[in-house]
């Protein structure tokens, strides 16, 4: 009879990850939500499609390193005090955020960014500007969501950020629907996915605010205790999420940069634009299959041993060996759904049809970059497992170099690509996966010499404690040694004292 292997330490594993890869794929459902409440417009549908596309790829800039503020309250986050000054945090990044969508908003920097670099005509740029200044605000609440979110998953409430987050694209396709049926079809068409996505993002802190008044701010101490190191500083906070955040700006960015050079590629032309929608239309399509992956970074923090809810919980038997196996798991899977959905033929025409809304002919044009993004599922497993395997280890600044390759790769590749026949957004997509290649590379180099290191210092350790261990032998033979001379010193003494005498 075959017996297999206990499954019930993945049981925990898979409790904690399913409702993140829910909220991952409710982000990219979200996005294709308020996509078809632009291509549902009749008028300059794909006009418009490309400016609300540009504009949310910059917010988006803004909005990605507040993101990766969730790690931070997964791993700092212990105590009241942690938690104000993480929110203070966030406050600060907010304030500035909104100041730069002002000023990209009304001054000539903005002119520049959008109409001088992207190459779009007047009408795309204006519109462009104009929805970038309405997401002033969103960088702000989306960042106070995230940090409740990230101590929610500290204390493993990973179902209360998944609902959170289903609630939030059940809003947006509520309020689209709502607003399509307004008049605000004719007086200001970017309002519609703009306004959805401020209801969205309302609700979302809502319920994670609302989840950790109610489940945590109670249950967790004033200020931390010594065996957690202590109350964590800003400067440990930041020092910890610099390089996350440049790592998650710079693939913020890097949707800019392929606009950018793709609508340059074809010299602003009709042809440009479409190219640009169809990057926004095929972004969240493409992502959907595999971008839960980067959820999988979470598991190694919230599984660590020195997590204070893992001691209160000693029947967990959640090892490294179980982590790996679950992560190639979730690889195959992914994998198996990007070839299913992408190459079987007519199922991502249909979806981009039935879901966005866009027409037949639009939706050929995505059929090739889509294909494109069934190899995406690799370098983001292993840049993801990788991550959260240095955050557990607080060793995240060796991550930075990583996204200066992935920059470097991008625009190399956006640049020697048309040489080579490749324009449009196929050049876009196949630029990106560089880009995600280079990155994982360097992440795989920087985990290496973590590891390396953690080795030395080990043997190290040992040789140390073999040096403890010897020095009491060593202690015994000089106290015998000047025990015998006392001896003879004792033995001597009396003649010499007969011979006084």
């Amino acid at each position: 009879m075959v017996e297999f292997p206990s499954l019930s330490p993945y049981w925990p594993l898979i409790r904690f990850l399913v409702p993140l890869a829910i909220t991952n794929v409710a982000i990219d459902l979200g996005e294709q939500a308020l996509n078809r409440g632009i291509a549902t417009v009749k008028e300059d549908a794909v006009e418009m499609l490309a400016s609300y596309g540009l504009a949310y790829s910059l917010m988006k800039f803004f909005t990605g390193p507040m993101s990766d503020f969730k790690n931070v309250g997964l791993v700092f986050v212990n105590s009241k005090r942690d938690r104000r000054k993480a929110v203070f945090c966030m406050a600060a990044a907010g304030v500035i955020a909104f100041v730069l969508h002002i000023l990209i908003a009304y001054t000539d920097l903005g002119y520049y960014i959008i109409n001088k670099l992207h190459h779009v005509d007047e009408s795309v740029g204006h519109k462009t500007r104009k929805a970038f200044l309405y997401l002033a605000a969103f960088p702000l609440l989306d960042a106070m969501a995230w940090i409740h979110a990230g101590i929610l998953l500290k204390h493993k409430y990973s179902v209360i950020v998944g609902s959170a987050s289903i609630s939030d694209v059940v809003a947006q396709i509520v309020f689209v629907a709502i607003l399509l049926h307004s008049n605000l079809e004719c007086v200001e068409p970017l309002l519609i996915p703009i306004l959805s996505l401020y209801m969205g993002a309302l609700v979302r802190f809502s319920i994670v605010g609302l989840g950790y008044y109610c489940n945590i701010h109670d249950n967790i101490p004033d200020s931390s205790g010594l065996d957690v190191g202590g109350d964590a500083t800003i400067k440990k906070m930041l020092t910890f999420w610099w390089p996350l955040a440049l790592i998650l700006a710079t693939q913020r960015i890097s949707r800019p940069i392929v606009n950018l050079f793709v609508s340059r590629d074809l010299k602003g032309t009709s042809n440009a634009t479409e190219a640009v929608a169809v990057l926004t239309a095929t972004y969240p399509v493409g992502h959907m299959p595999y971008g839960w992956l980067t959820e999988l970074r979470a598991v190694y923090p919230a599984f660590d041993k020195n997590n204070p809810s893992n001691k209160l919980n000693a029947s967990s038997s959640v090892t490294k060996t179980n982590i790996k196996r679950f992560t190639f798991c979730c690889l195959a899977l992914s994998l198996t759904l990007c070839f299913v959905v992408f190459w079987t033929p007519y199922t991502s025409e249909k979806i981009l049809v039935d879901v966005i809304g866009v027409d037949h002919t639009f939706a050929k044009l995505c059929v090739v970059p889509l294909r494109i993004f069934s190899f995406f599922p690799l370098p983001v497993t292993v840049r993801a497992h990788l991550t959260g395997w240095l955050m557990t280890l607080k060793k995240t600044f060796v991550l930075a170099p990583s996204s200066v390759l992935r920059i470097i790769v991008l625009i190399t590749s956006l640049v020697v690509l048309p040489y080579m026949g490749v324009h449009g957004a196929t050049l876009g997509v196949g630029s990106l996966l560089a880009g995600f290649i280079g990155e994982s590379t360097m992440v795989a180099i920087a985990a290496c010499y973590v590891y390396r290191q953690q080795k030395n210092s080990e043997m190290s350790n040992e040789l140390v404690v073999e040096g403890e261990d010897a020095a009491p032998m060593s202690e015994v033979c000089s106290r015998t040694q000047m025990e015998a001379i006392e001896e003879l010193q004792e033995e001597e003494e009396p003649p010499q004292q007969q011979r006084t005498l």
